[in-house]
C-alpha cells in the first residue's frame, strides 16, 4: 500500500483562463446585475460567474507553468494598458446574453500579442488553446430556451454603459476536480520597449 502511495501521481492538468476584469465599483455594479438576472431567470450560474472578459481558455500540464508564467510576463511588459468601454447587451442565440465591449480593436491587439505564446498553452492536438475573436463581458450561459428568451426580450431593450482602464492581464487556474478557478498570477501592462532576443543572431 505504502509503495503505492509513493509512487509519482500523472502528471496534473490545469485549466486557465487569461482575463480581463473591470475596477471593483464597475465588478460590483455587474455582479449586482448578475445576482439580479439569477434570481430573476433562476439562472444560479450567473450568480457564479465573475465579471471580466477572457482573451484566452487553455488546458496544460502544470508542470509547464512557470515556463508559461515567464512568457506572459515577457509579453505583458510590453504592452500598453488599454480602456474598455461597454455599452448596452448582445446575446449568442439561443444560450447566452452578454454586455458588449465596444472597444474591441486594442482587445483583439492584446488577443493578437498572446498568440506567441500558443505553443506553451497547448497540451496536444486535442486540447489546443482557444483564442476569442469577438470580446464580450458575459451575463449568463448555458440559458435553457425559455431563459434565453424571456430574457433577451428584456436585456435587448435595457441600457448599460460601463468604462475601465486594464491595467493587467489576471491569469485564473483551476485543477482536476476543482469547480472554481483562482488567480494564479497577475501580469502588469507596463508598455515598455522589451528587447528580443532575434537580435543576437545577427551579433
Amino acid at each position: 500500500m505504502d509503495e503505492i502511495a509513493d509512487q509519482p501521481q500523472a502528471y496534473a492538468v490545469g485549466e486557465y483562463l487569461l482575463v480581463l476584469r473591470p475596477h471593483e465599483e464597475l465588478w460590483n455594479r455587474i455582479m449586482r446585475l448578475k445576482q439580479e438576472f439569477a434570481e430573476k431567470y433562476e439562472c444560479a450560474m450567473a450568480n457564479h460567474t465573475k465579471p471580466q472578459i477572457t482573451l484566452v481558455k487553455f488546458t496544460q500540464y502544470e508542470m509547464m507553468e512557470e515556463r508559461l508564467l515567464n512568457r506572459l510576463r515577457h509579453i505583458a511588459m510590453a504592452l500598453p494598458a488599454i480602456k474598455i468601454e461597454l455599452k448596452d447587451f448582445g446575446s449568442f442565440p439561443s444560450h447566452t446574453i452578454y454586455i458588449n465591449v465596444t472597444s474591441k480593436v486594442p482587445v483583439l491587439n492584446i488577443v493578437k500579442e498572446l498568440r506567441q505564446a500558443q505553443q506553451l498553452m497547448k497540451l496536444n492536438n486535442d486540447n489546443k488553446p482557444y483564442f476569442i475573436t469577438a470580446p464580450q463581458l458575459t451575463i449568463a450561459r448555458k440559458l435553457l430556451p425559455w431563459q434565453y428568451e424571456q430574457a433577451w426580450l428584456e436585456y435587448s431593450h435595457r441600457h448599460f454603459t460601463g468604462r475601465f482602464i486594464a491595467q493587467q492581464l489576471i491569469l485564473l487556474k483551476r485543477t482536476e476536480g476543482s469547480k472554481a478557478y483562482r488567480v494564479a498570477e497577475s501580469f502588469a501592462l507596463q508598455n515598455m520597449p522589451v528587447v528580443t532576443k532575434q537580435g543576437n543572431l545577427f551579433a
